[in-house]
C-alpha cells in the first residue's frame, strides 16, 4: 500500500464512529423537538389559565377610574423585578415597563375591568423571557398585584404579587 493511502486511512474515522455521531445527532433533535414541544405546552396551558384581556371583545371598554389605580410603579418582593405603568388607554392598552433590574422588552400590556375586578396581562418577550407572561389582579384591600407568572424558558408557572412602591 503506498504511504499516501495509509495516510488517507489514518485519518478516515471508521464506520462505527460515523453511526455513533449520527445517533447522537439524531438524540439532540429528538430532545430539542421534546423541550420545544413541552414548551408550547406550558405556555399554551399558561394562556387557557389566565385568559389575557386580549381576548375580550373591544366592545368592553373600561372605565378609567378604575384602571388609573395600576398606574404606578410595582414591585415584586421576592426579587426586586419592578413593573413600571405609565398610562392606561380606555380600551385598556397600557404603556408599561418591565426592569429586572435592567429594562426587558414588554411585547403586550392591557388591562381589563369585569365584575368588580380589575386585571393586568404583561408579556414580555426579550433574551431569556420569551413569551414570559404575568396575568394580575389588582386588589384594592391591599393596594397591590397578585396572580401567576409564566416563565416560558422554563416552562413553569408560579404565584407571584407586586406591591406599590411610593415615589
Amino acid at each position: 500500500m503506498s504511504q499516501s493511502r495509509k495516510k488517507e486511512q489514518s485519518i478516515r474515522p471508521p464506520a462505527s464512529a460515523a453511526v455513533g455521531r449520527g445517533l447522537h445527532r439524531l438524540a439532540a433533535v429528538v430532545i430539542a423537538v421534546a423541550v420545544l414541544a413541552a414548551v408550547g405546552f406550558w405556555w399554551s396551558k399558561g394562556r387557557q389559565a389566565g385568559t389575557p384581556p386580549a381576548a375580550v371583545p373591544k366592545s368592553a371598554a373600561t372605565p378609567k377610574a378604575a384602571l388609573e389605580k395600576l398606574t404606578g410603579r410595582w414591585q415584586r418582593p421576592d426579587g426586586g423585578y419592578i413593573i413600571e405603568i405609565r398610562s392606561v388607554e380606555p380600551g385598556g392598552r397600557m404603556n408599561a415597563a418591565y426592569y429586572n433590574p435592567q429594562p426587558i422588552n414588554v411585547a403586550k400590556a392591557e388591562a381589563l375591568q369585569g365584575g368588580g375586578i380589575v386585571s393586568v396581562f404583561i408579556e414580555l418577550r426579550d433574551t431569556n423571557y420569551p413569551g414570559s407572561t404575568y396575568n394580575l389582579t389588582y386588589d384594592p384591600a391591599d393596594d397591590c398585584l397578585k396572580g401567576i407568572y409564566f416563565q416560558a424558558a422554563l416552562g413553569q408557572t408560579f404565584d407571584v404579587y407586586f406591591v406599590r412602591l411610593q415615589p
